[in-house]
């Protein structure tokens, strides 16, 4: 082949492949509608699939932010996950009953679903959600309108906004919330914002992933690691794991809450797996 003609040819495969930033490296993308902050494991070979974790930011802050908690980039690169921080419109998210009208949010997941998915290979059995604040509240919204895009959702300190939805067109979840029984900002019971919207209350939001996912009303079991103390709902009809785990904080992501809440996903994810094998 004559070099100028191996020359083009090199240029033109190397613009139509996508690039990915390094292994332990966030970089920036630019989605339609947006964009987002994505960091392979450090241990990443470059070819192996990998589980996905899609952390959704607070309020007034953008996926960089994300980037910064340190747990959670300790807890990534143990379990060799690609996380992903998308970044919310001026610092805000137009989830259900968001004073934010500027996205379409279900849509925005969409493509930025289809982007990473073109840029890295994703474990499509392993493909999670979390958010903390105003972010965890988008991962109820992701939850109950795109609910099998992700295998599990972890939200803190948020949940849904009123009116809460009557159902969940996302069908049954995999959820594990976490809150703090002293938060002010997101209190468990909810609160009024500017005196037209309002923060919903946690328990009434767990009451519809209960009927969701065809659980009992009391959980079956309790478990306490650390500050956390959960309640666990098992033997839901729908076969979807539900938990609700409370300390005694405030407004925050507690210590621990990482490593807890993946190795949580990754048992949940291996459990839906191996149901569905013949």
């Amino acid at each position: 082949m004559p070099r100028r003609t191996a020359l083009a040819l090199l240029l033109v495969l190397t613009a139509a492949t996508p690039s990915a930033g390094a292994a332990g490296e966030p970089a920036s993308y630019a989605i339609d509608g947006g964009s987002y902050l994505a960091r392979p494991p450090v241990s990443w070979d470059g070819r192996s699939p990998m589980p996905l974790l899609v952390f959704f930011h607070g309020y007034r802050q953008t996926g960089s932010a994300v980037m910064t908690i340190e747990q959670l980039m300790t807890a990534a690169d143990r379990h060799g996950l690609l996380l992903v921080a998308p970044d919310g419109l001026e610092g805000s998210w137009a989830h259900q009953g968001s004073p934010s009208t500027r996205r379409d949010e279900s849509a925005f997941i969409d493509t930025l679903l289809a982007d990473v998915a073109r840029r890295w290979p994703v474990d499509p059995a392993r493909r999670w959600a979390a958010g903390f604040s105003q972010g965890g509240s988008m991962a109820w919204h992701a939850a109950c309108f795109r609910g099998r895009s992700f295998t599990v959702y972890m939200p803190i300190s948020g949940a849904f906004w009123r009116p809460q939805p009557a159902d969940c067109p996302g069908g049954p979840v995999n959820l594990l919330h976490t809150h703090g029984t002293a938060d002010t900002v997101v209190p468990m019971a909810g609160r009024p914002i500017r005196t037209v919207f309002h923060q919903g209350d946690v328990d009434e939001g767990m009451a519809l992933w209960r009927d969701q996912d065809g659980c009992m009303a009391k959980p079956t079991r309790a478990a306490a690691a650390g500050d956390l103390d959960c309640r666990i709902w098992t033997g839901c009809s729908s076969g979807r794991a539900l938990e609700l785990c409370l300390h005694p904080g405030g407004h925050m992501i507690p210590n621990g809450w990482a490593d807890m809440a993946l190795d949580w996903a990754q048992a949940v994810s291996a459990r839906m797996v191996s149901s569905v094998r013949p």
